[in-house]
């Protein structure tokens, strides 16, 4: 797995990521969802380097000019629900994508026990197309794995990029044997540890929670 850590070179993009993690500023929703939103825009703007690019004609006014313009053919995948905002980041910047969405929640067996669930996929063919997974949060990294495994029934993708906010470095090391060798992950920082319920340290608290509200639990 190739892994780009846009914390390595200084940018704006830190002070979005302070925005997020810090308690004085996060609890004012539409301002942490905007804020996931432009981080989604940076690492989509960051990969898009990547990606296979072809010259086109375009037509001005004043005269004819040519452009270099990126030609994959994306897929989108978000994880329901906290993934919504940076879906819509990426999104942004991949006007003309299609969109897939995933269901898949930690399911508690005791206060330190958990697996993952998932229950539902929307998505269009996959077949030689390129996938972006984007999940804000990659904690222990199971979740996208499990996700990654579901989406093979649409079809094989030749290409993977997962886009993620904060990753945990167990996290990070996870994914690096579940998925194909020259997949790419885009991730703004990763932190060290994760605590004894799975969640990331010093990490931002629950991103679902943050953009959407509190919600019910068992």
């Amino acid at each position: 797995m190739h892994i780009h850590n846009l914390s390595n070179t200084d940018s704006v993009l830190n002070n979005f990521i302070f925005e997020i993690r810090d308690v004085s500023i996060q609890n004012d929703r539409m301002r942490f969802r905007r804020n996931i939103e432009r981080i989604g825009e940076i690492l989509s703007y960051e990969m898009s380097k990547t990606l296979n690019h072809h010259i086109i004609n375009a037509e001005t006014p004043l005269g004819n000019t040519k452009v270099n313009v990126p030609e994959e053919d994306v897929v989108i995948c978000s994880i329901l629900r906290a993934g919504l905002p940076l879906h819509n980041g990426v999104l942004n910047y991949f006007d003309k994508a299609e969109n897939a969405f995933i269901s898949a929640y930690r399911h508690h067996l005791n206060n330190t026990d958990f697996e993952i669930v998932v229950e539902y996929i929307a998505s269009p063919n996959l077949e030689n197309k390129t996938l972006l997974l984007v999940d804000p949060m990659l904690a222990t990294g199971k979740s996208l794995a499990l996700t990654y495994e579901a989406l093979k029934s649409h079809g094989m993708p030749k290409q993977v990029h997962i886009l993620s906010v904060i990753g945990a470095e167990t996290g990070v090391d996870y994914v690096k044997d579940k998925f194909p060798e020259n997949t790419h992950l885009w991730i703004a920082t990763i932190d060290k540890t994760l605590n004894d319920k799975g969640y990331i340290v010093p990490g931002l608290g629950d991103a679902g929670d943050l953009a959407f509200g509190d919600k019910l639990r068992d």
